[in-house]
């Protein structure tokens, strides 16, 4: 059966807030060196800082105001970053 579209999204599958904040995050995360980590300023917006601190809670960065990847957390990124890339090409 066809869901309906409303809003753009579809009938109880669109993603929380708090997942597209994370997953925002996890494309910010160089991939290119575990030696490049990201400081989420105490004025950043909310959203942001929160995002932060779940990532973090969920072993996924070393600090709750970002610090670096955990092996978790590369994969993590890794999946993120590669469906930005998917989803943004032609």
């Amino acid at each position: 059966k066809d869901k309906t579209m409303t809003d753009s999204k579809a009938e109880g599958s669109h993603l929380a807030k708090a997942t597209v904040e994370e997953i925002e995050l996890l494309t910010l995360f160089s991939l290119t060196s575990t030696l490049d980590g990201l400081k989420i300023h105490h004025a950043a917006d909310a959203g942001r800082i929160q995002a932060g601190e779940r990532l973090h809670a969920k072993g996924l960065t070393t600090q709750a105001d970002g610090g670096y990847l955990t092996p978790l957390g590369v994969e993590a990124a890794e999946h993120a970053q590669a469906l930005i890339r998917l989803l943004q090409s032609p």
